[in-house]
């Protein structure tokens, strides 16, 4: 067998997700305490002179960052409990710029504002009077509604510590006090929450408000005394376990109930936010729900499906892609790839719309096979989706990118048969899934059996898996959803298994033995995209012969 542990793992791990649905079809994974809105928590709190026992538990949560591996996350909890008055001393200009590589560069001057504003926020007053004040790094031009109001927040707390509250407009006030008229976080975004907070603080008439909008934080403080960067990601959490579920051969039961929350939750333009506490819709979550629900029943969600495309049309530029959010925003390699995934199953009715996109996607590679920063910190997330996007529209059409997606990936595979997030990195069982997905679209089975050995460690008994964190929001910030790990790596292991059973399922194929008979020579999934390993192959209860036309 290619590996012995692979089905007895896979059906544990399976277990595992399925037992994680809960009745109504929710996947709620926990995000967990993290250091930045922590910090502003912990400043909140004193700001408004709530100095109790949630603020000793902010406190204790950070002291215990103070030696973690994140150097951004040590200045943050260093400046925060006050051991340090002054950010430059810790080298924080230097610091913010390699942090700052790790984000695309559209978005490099927005997130040094909100830094460099953090920081400000954390230190002592006298270092905020020595601020600059340049209105024009608040532009709010073409900025989906979370960046909207986090920039307005940045531009009215740096006013006012660095003395130019006279800059700040009604307008402005207003847009943030709106923000808190919700019966929780709004939009599910705790960051956003606190810095508008900060940006209302010190206002006597709002003194309410601060305490209500206070409450709603401590709502999601975690055992740890942390709070979360938002409240939950449900949807995200939902499709992935669905597409991994679907992928590794999971009943129909458990799919369906993922299916019918996904469908009550859809929005009303037909997109999906990446979570049922949030508006507005993304490309990411609309995509893979779109596949996921595709695979489960195409007909019994017919109706889900064709208004959840629909949504996605409107986001394809003129250039072919697709960004994350808001239509006229810049176009990314990832999204794009989802997009492509999830109009490929409907493919017949999309040709023009899947070729100019993966037009894009090809244009978007760079020289070694990868593509720009995305919602990942891992440089295989990109890379996997958009191999599925390429390779499965013909094995001419994308050889290009394809080969060198695929070369990218064998030449990052380390010593120990895992991947890390980029060269160099200890190998993770994230990455590592990541990259397996991909090596499923060639030939050769032993950078695939050496990854699959690497992945079968990270596995516990009770069988979840171990691995860092990849996930990024707000970019390039590091948020932690444990049960992900959990998600890809079953979709890999499904990905794997299935293409296994191709080998099997072929007539006259050879029976030897050893790892080479077992995997075959080429696979060609039944349909593109994160679900198409198995999805768009299977019959359902209520199936009529509907197969993807990809």
């Amino acid at each position: 067998m290619f590996v012995p542990e692979l089905p007895v793992a896979t059906a544990r791990l399976r277990r595992r997700v399925a037992d994680s649905v809960r009745p109504d079809g929710a996947v709620r994974g926990p995000c967990r305490s993290r250091v930045l809105e922590s910090a502003l928590l912990l400043r909140l709190l004193e700001r408004a002179g709530l100095e109790a026992d949630h603020h000793r538990r902010v406190a204790g949560f950070l002291a215990g960052r103070l030696d973690g591996a994140e150097p951004l996350d040590r200045l943050l909890a260093t400046i925060a409990l006050r051991h340090a008055d002054d950010p430059d001393e810790h080298g924080a200009g230097h610091l913010l710029d390699r942090f700052l590589e790790r984000a695309p560069a559209f978005l490099t001057a927005r997130k040094r504002v909100l830094l460099e504003t953090v920081l400000t926020l954390l230190g002592p007053p006298r270092r905020a009077a020595r601020r600059p004040f340049d209105p024009n790094a608040f532009d709010t031009g073409n900025l989906h509604p979370w960046a909207h109001v986090q920039t307005v927040a940045l531009k009215v707390a740096l006013a006012d510590l660095t003395g130019h509250a006279d800059r700040v407009t009604h307008a402005e006030l207003r847009l943030l006090v709106d923000t808190q008229q919700t019966p929780g976080v709004w939009e599910g975004n705790l960051l956003v929450h606190l810095l508008v907070l900060h940006a209302l603080a010190d206002r006597p008439h709002l003194d309410g408000l601060i305490v209500n909008g206070v409450a709603k934080a401590l709502v999601h403080q975690r055992a740890d005394g942390g709070v979360p960067f938002v409240t939950d990601t449900d949807t995200w959490c939902a499709v992935t376990a669905g597409v991994a579920l679907d992928a590794s051969g999971a009943p129909y039961e458990v799919r369906r109930r993922i299916g019918d929350h996904l469908a009550a939750g859809q929005r009303v333009d037909g997109g999906w936010s990446y979570t049922d506490a949030a508006a507005l819709a993304d490309v990411d979550d609309t995509s893979v729900a779109i596949e996921f629900l595709h695979a489960t029943d195409p007909v019994r969600y017919r109706r889900t499906i064709d208004s959840g495309l629909r949504a996605l049309w409107s986001y394809q530029g003129a250039d072919g892609g697709f960004p994350t959010y808001i239509v006229g925003a810049p176009s990314e390699a990832c999204m794009t790839a989802a997009a492509v995934n999830a109009l490929s199953v409907r493919a017949s009715r999309h040709v023009e719309r899947i070729t100019a996109a993966r037009r894009f996607l090809a244009g978007a590679q760079h020289p070694d096979g990868t593509f720009d920063p995305d919602w990942s910190r891992s440089r295989y997330h990109a890379i996997f989706r958009a191999l599925l996007a390429t390779d499965a529209c013909g094995p001419d059409a994308y050889r290009a990118t394809v080969k060198r997606s695929l070369t990218a990936v064998r030449d990052g595979q380390n010593a120990d048969g895992g991947w890390g997030q980029q060269p160099g990195d200890p190998s993770d069982a994230i990455s590592t899934a990541y990259a397996l997905i991909a090596l499923c679209r060639q030939a050769d089975p032993r950078p695939v059996a050496r990854g699959l050995e690497h992945l079968m460690h990270a596995q516990r008994p009770d069988g979840g898996i171990d691995s860092v964190p990849d996930m990024l929001g707000t970019r390039p910030f590091l948020y932690v959803i444990p049960c992900l790990a959990d998600h890809f790596t079953l979709l890999a292991l499904g990905h794997i298994g299935n293409r296994l059973a191709t080998r099997s399922r072929r007539p006259g194929a050879p029976r030897g033995p050893g790892v080479q008979a077992a995997y075959p020579s080429t696979l060609r999934a039944p349909g593109p995209g994160i679900a198409g390993a198995r999805g768009a192959a299977r019959t359902t209860p209520t199936q009529t012969g509907e197969r993807s036309p990809a």
